[in-house]
């Protein structure tokens, strides 16, 4: 069962592969190996990665040997792991629904997935629905509140006055999790999973200026969404203001450099 937020997120990501490409799909590969490290994936592994988008992990995977299927929502996202990860099963799939029969594989994992869903606690059931027993699940998101990387977009539309447009539903805050390492791993015990652990991953993240700037430009994030509803003027103007705000963050090859971090959380199916 969907919700509004789901429909949503459909839209969102419609054919955005290309962008998310050039903006955030480097941001969001590097969890990939803890994520595999954390659901124990090697040789042989028979693996399902949930929301594979680009295909980053799904393609890391299978250079460790492991024996992947890979699905995201976005046909988009689909063709373009199919490219990236030529060894992989990658088809269409979406959450809470997967096209797979009970206990199919050793080990599922979702990078930056159940912060994509209305429902996350059946979002993490699926997971485990799907998992062997014995096997394991491993997920990433975003902490909250935002480290310095994500928050430059707060203080971009906090500049230019600009806020989320009412028809961008949230998730429902009775659905909701805390996004720290306790709500995470909360949320895989409460879909029935044992020895549930999670950690921060930190890091600095290094972009170049315009290629970030691509992702909302292209209608991703919390401000893509704000983006939306503006006219090419206002976008431009935004756009002048996110320069001067990332000029103190750019390094010597003029490069934005800031920190961020993400949560890891993994648990063994009983």
């Amino acid at each position: 069962m969907t919700t509004p937020f789901d429909d949503y997120e459909r839209r969102l990501w419609q054919g955005r592969a290309s962008a998310y490409r050039r903006s955030f799909a480097t941001l969001c590969g590097h969890t990939a190996p803890a994520l595999l490290d954390a659901a124990g994936v090697g040789e042989r592994t028979r693996l399902l990665d949930v929301g594979t988008g680009t295909g980053t992990v799904a393609a890391l995977a299978a250079a460790r040997g492991a024996l992947v299927t890979a699905i995201d929502a976005e046909q988009s996202m689909v063709d373009a792991a199919r490219c990236q990860a030529p060894a992989a099963d990658v088809r269409l799939g979406v959450l809470p629904d997967l096209p797979f029969d009970d206990r199919c594989f050793e080990v599922t994992v979702g990078n930056f997935v159940v912060n994509h869903v209305g429902d996350p606690a059946a979002a993490a059931a699926e997971l485990r629905r799907v998992t062997r027993p014995g096997g394991r699940v491993a997920v990433s998101v975003w902490p909250a509140p935002a480290p310095p990387l994500q928050q430059l977009w707060g203080s971009v539309a906090a500049a230019c006055e600009l806020r989320r447009p009412d028809s961008a539903p949230t998730v429902a805050e009775d659905l909701n999790f805390t996004r720290d390492e306790d709500g995470l791993a909360g949320l895989l015990r409460g879909a029935g999973l044992v020895e549930v652990s999670a950690h921060t991953v930190t890091w600095v993240h290094r972009a170049d200026p315009e290629d970030w700037w691509a992702g909302p430009a292209n209608g991703m994030g919390v401000l893509g969404a704000m983006l939306s509803a503006l006219s090419g003027a206002e976008v431009a103007a935004v756009k002048a203001r996110y320069d001067l705000i990332v000029a103190p963050h750019l390094d010597g090859s003029g490069r934005l450099a800031l920190p961020t971090a993400a949560l890891i959380a993994a648990g063994r199916v009983p």
